[in-house]
């Protein structure tokens, strides 16, 4: 049976995955985010997130300790928003602290658009040697919250740790009104994106269930991108 290795450290995209009966392999990328966006020269928060998460995939999925029957998946999420002179700023992690409190202060009690790239890359020997991917774009309503509310969530250290500095399930849920599109975009991993993806590589889903799966009793769990 075929078995999904992820090229992430996000332990809420590992969580998510487990949540949804899957138990995923886990070999991180090391991929130089920063060099790939100037080499691709893209610039749109959709074509930044794909590229990233394909750029994460193939990197992985090059290396001689991936497993004969893995599908390798690769994932960034980066937050667009409008700047005040109306030309949209693309965010990935905040630098420090600093910039994750400008950025809520910006933000707050507006709205942007999360995307989350998803690259695969069937890597199996007798696979289809697929490689293929798609964004999933989720439109986030933050809170208007307060300068106090601001400084103590970046005190807590979790908004350095996640594209576009929240969590929707974390800390940070308290401070987004809503969501429109799939929630798992903004943890990290679009479930039914993945689907489609994994059976336009002639897999189906639940061929990658864990055995025991839905007989675990788990509750589902994310924390960030």
């Amino acid at each position: 049976m075929p078995s999904l290795l992820l090229a992430s450290a996000s332990p809420a995209r590992l969580a998510t995955l487990r949540a949804a009966g899957l138990d995923p392999a886990v070999i991180v990328s090391d991929v130089d985010e920063p060099a790939v966006v100037e080499r691709y020269g893209v610039t749109e928060g959709e074509d930044v997130s794909l590229v990233l998460a394909r750029a994460k995939a193939e990197d992985v999925a090059g290396r001689d300790e991936v497993p004969e029957d893995a599908l390798v998946l690769g994932c960034d999420s980066v937050l667009e928003v409008e700047g005040p002179d109306g030309v949209k700023q693309v965010h990935g992690k905040p630098a420090d602290a600093g910039e994750a409190r400008a950025r809520w202060r910006a933000m707050r009690g507006r709205s942007g658009v999360l995307h989350t790239g998803h690259w695969l890359v069937d890597a199996r020997e007798d696979g289809s040697s697929a490689t293929l991917g798609g964004v999933a774009s989720v439109t986030v309503h933050f809170a208007d919250v307060t300068d106090a509310e601001i400084d103590a969530y970046v005190a807590t250290g979790e908004p350095l740790a996640v594209a576009g500095a929240f969590t929707l399930d974390g800390l940070g849920g308290a401070f987004v009104r809503g969501v429109e599109g799939d929630p798992h975009a903004v943890v990290g991993v679009s479930l039914p994106l993945l689907r489609e993806l994994v059976r336009e590589a002639g897999v189906a889903w639940p061929d990658l269930w864990a055995p025991g799966a839905g007989a675990r009793g788990e509750a589902p769990r994310a924390g960030g991108q």
